[in-house]
C-alpha cells in the first residue's frame, strides 16, 4: 500500500490525466500553449481548447499613414502574427467556431485567407479592423466560411460587396455588430441583402436617424436591435447641410420599435460616461483612449466578449 501511494506521489507531470491537462490547458492563451513540452503537444490539439481562438490582446506593431490602407504594420510584427496564426490553425485541427482580433490588430488579405482556409467551420468573426484587407480577400474568406452565423465589423463605405457575398454563401447568418457611423445607403443594403437578419447592434455610433427609421421598417425579422450610448443624427430643415443631434427617441421610433423583443437604449449624455465618449468622438469612438477592455462590451449577451 505504502509503495502504490509513493508511486503515486511521484508520477511524472507527463502522465497527468489527459482531462485533467485540457482543463489546465484551457485557461492558456495561445502563446503559452505554443511553449507546452513536445509530451503534451497531442493533448493541446484537443478540440474543446479551439472552440474559440482569442487573438484580442494581440496587437499589431504600427504608424499611421496619410493614404490607404492608413496604417503601415512592421514587418516583425506581421511575421509574428503569421506564426501565430499558423501554430493555431496547426493545433487547432479545424476545429475554431469563434475566431476574435483586436481592432489594433491589422490583417492582410494572406494572413485572412490562410486562416479561413484552415477554419472553414467558423460561426462568429469578430474583425473590427479591415484597413489591410481588400474585397478579393474577405470575399474569398466568406466564401469559405458557410457556417458564418455572427459578425463584429467596421463601418465601411461600400457594404453591398460584403453583405451580397454573405446572403450568397450563408444561410445561417443571424447576428451582425457595426462599429463606427451607420448611414442611410448601409442601412438600404442591410434590408436588401439581409432581411432575415435576427440581432444587430449599433452601440457608441452616430446613427442617421433616417437610417435607424429605414431599419425598423425594413428588417421584419428583426428582433434585437441595441442602440445603446449612440446618438441619432438629422439634417436641419433649415439648413440642409448642417447636421442636428438628436438626444432622445421620438414617439414615432419608439412605436416601431414596439415590435422588437428588445430594444436597448442609453442616450443619458449628462451622466452616462460610454454616451459622452460617443458625441465626444463623433460617433467613432476612439476605443485605444479607454480602458483595454471597453471595446468588447455589448448589452446584448451573445456579442459580450
Amino acid at each position: 500500500m505504502e509503495e502504490e501511494y509513493e508511486s503515486r506521489r511521484l508520477r511524472k507531470w507527463e502522465e497527468l490525466d489527459a482531462d485533467i491537462l485540457v482543463k489546465i490547458f484551457h485557461k492558456f492563451t495561445v502563446f503559452e500553449l505554443a511553449r507546452v513540452c513536445s509530451v503534451w503537444r497531442t493533448v493541446c490539439c484537443d478540440p474543446i481548447l479551439w472552440k474559440t481562438l482569442d487573438l484580442s490582446h494581440m496587437r499589431s506593431s504600427f504608424i499611421k499613414i496619410p493614404l490607404g490602407p492608413y496604417v503601415y504594420v512592421e514587418r516583425r510584427s506581421d511575421e509574428s502574427l503569421t506564426r501565430i496564426l499558423k501554430l493555431s490553425m496547426n493545433l487547432s485541427g479545424g476545429n475554431t467556431r469563434t475566431l476574435v482580433f483586436h481592432f489594433n490588430l491589422f490583417l492582410s488579405d494572406d494572413q485572412l485567407t490562410y486562416t479561413a482556409e484552415r477554419c472553414p467551420g467558423l460561426r462568429r468573426l469578430v474583425l473590427p479592423a479591415w484597413n489591410r484587407i481588400k474585397k478579393t480577400g474577405i470575399c474569398k474568406a466568406i466564401r469559405i466560411w458557410k457556417d458564418l452565423e455572427s459578425l463584429t465589423m467596421p463601418s465601411i463605405a461600400n457594404p453591398p460587396y460584403l453583405f451580397t457575398e454573405i446572403a450568397n454563401n450563408c444561410s445561417n447568418f443571424k447576428e451582425l455588430k457595426i462599429m463606427g457611423p451607420f448611414e442611410i445607403f448601409f442601412a438600404d443594403t442591410l434590408i436588401t441583402c439581409l432581411p432575415n437578419l435576427k440581432t444587430l447592434s449599433l452601440r457608441c455610433s452616430a446613427i442617421k436617424r433616417e437610417a435607424l427609421i429605414k431599419i425598423l421598417d425594413g428588417l421584419k425579422d428583426l428582433e434585437v436591435l441595441n442602440i445603446s450610448h449612440s446618438y441619432l443624427v438629422e439634417l436641419s430643415g433649415w439648413q440642409p447641410q448642417k447636421k442636428v443631434i438628436v438626444r432622445e427617441l421620438d414617439e414615432r421610433i419608439l412605436e416601431k420599435a414596439s415590435r422588437l423583443k428588445r430594444f436597448l437604449t442609453c442616450m443619458e449624455h449628462d451622466t452616462c460616461v460610454m454616451c459622452q465618449r460617443t458625441e465626444n468622438d463623433e460617433g467613432i469612438v476612439r476605443w485605444y483612449k479607454y480602458d483595454e477592455d471597453d471595446w468588447k462590451v455589448d448589452e446584448v449577451s451573445s456579442l459580450h466578449l
